[in-house]
């Protein structure tokens, strides 16, 4: 990647300061601008005050704030749906339509390059079928 080529911007929404930090580091290093918040309140202010957020990686198990990630991923999957979300959690898994559609979930532990990897899918352009009446 060059200098010059923009970099995805994701935020990282984790309460433990060690996973945060690691997540934050892997992700950094993978080519992605990252930013953290501790829990969902400040996740949706960042958001807020950031339209460049592409992506969201979030824990489930948030005990601060108002509410968990599955919560979280509804109120973002809402107001901003064109941003990526991957839902994390060791110990809780989504029930029926207890996440939108399109938000990936990610049983702890994982790979670096498996949340790498469904980012960056997140990430790929849509196809868009050119027009063939204004070519002839």
């Amino acid at each position: 990647m060059s200098l010059s080529e923009p970099r995805m911007v994701v935020l990282i929404v984790e309460d433990e300061p060690l996973v945060r930090m690691f997540m934050a580091d892997f992700l950094d290093e993978a080519g992605f601008k990252v930013l953290e918040a501790v829990d969902a309140d400040e996740a949706l202010t960042v958001l807020k005050a950031r339209p460049d957020i592409q992506a969201i990686v979030s824990d489930v198990e948030m005990p601060r704030g108002s509410m968990n990630g599955f919560e979280l991923a509804r109120a973002v999957h809402e107001q901003w749906p064109g941003i990526g979300m991957v839902i994390t959690s060791g110990r809780k898994r989504p029930g029926p339509d207890e996440l939108p559609e399109a938000v990936a979930f990610l049983s702890k532990p994982y790979l670096p390059d498996t949340v790498i990897e469904v980012i960056r899918q997140m990430a790929l352009p849509q196809v868009v079928e050119p027009q063939m009446a204004n070519r002839a």
